[in-house]
């Protein structure tokens, strides 16, 4: 295998690579990560690999074992119903500080990323339809002009990138996503700062709102069975909305 990085911020190229891995679940909850295994695989030696693995420890996208490697974190449930009320107030806010500011070319922009959406809603694979959304959320965030917040937004979306697959099927089907991002956009276009800001929230309230209510129907049946929590990895629920 040909090396995959030189030796430019090396460990920066190996988290960029295995957090890539993990967003696009290459990498799933649960995959052990050995530093010899991926220091032969990568090309690189192991203490770039150890870096990269404690600023992913760090994000909460991996966990740490001493003398066993690490471990792609699995979220519980409640854990991702957090992280989405966290990334609610930051995307709102986001669309808040961002509509004033918004030019001709930004629209564009955010445009071309909900046509691209569109495009893919109907693929048996989504990852396009995923990278356009996260791309579409991540400059409103970048065009806010507070880079704290778009930083903070950023470690997030990696922490719930894992989970896409749950949260589509708690929301619903593609094209009702799409739909969703067009009205964002058709009152940011009209210069309304509190409804795109609103739906903006509402947006990502829905799949927060219906995991809170199966956390709910689950602790009713662990409650029954005696059984224990709630992991984010097991499948809410097999009907999609339509």
């Amino acid at each position: 295998m040909e090396r995959a990085f030189d030796n430019l911020t090396l460990w920066q190229r190996v988290y960029d690579h295995l957090r890539d891995e993990i967003r696009q679940q290459r990498l799933v909850p649960g995959s052990v990560l050995s530093e010899v295994a991926l220091s032969e695989e990568l090309g690189v030696s192991r203490g770039p690999i150890r870096e990269a693995m404690g600023r992913l420890a760090s994000e909460g996208l991996v966990t740490i074992r001493p003398r066993r490697g690490a471990v792609v974190r699995s979220l519980t449930a409640e854990e991702l119903v957090d992280a989405y009320q966290v990334r609610e107030a930051l995307e709102s806010t986001a669309v808040r500080l961002a509509v004033p500011r918004l030019t001709r070319s930004d629209f564009d922009d955010l445009e071309r990323y909900v046509d691209q959406m569109d495009a893919r809603a109907g693929d048996s694979d989504l990852t396009p339809f995923f990278e356009a959304n996260i791309a579409f959320h991540n400059l409103f965030c970048e065009l806010s002009g507070n880079r704290k917040l778009h930083q903070v937004h950023n470690t997030l979306m990696g922490e719930i990138g894992g989970f896409q697959d749950r949260t589509l099927s708690l929301r619903g089907n593609p094209s009702r996503s799409v739909t969703e991002h067009r009205r964002i956009l058709s009152a940011a276009r009209k210069g309304d700062v509190e409804k795109a800001a609103e739906l903006a929230a509402a947006h990502v309230r829905v799949p927060s709102e219906r995991l809170q209510l199966h956390i709910a129907q689950r602790a009713g049946k662990a409650s029954e069975n005696g059984s224990g929590a709630v992991d984010a990895g097991q499948e809410p629920s097999q009907e999609r909305a339509s």
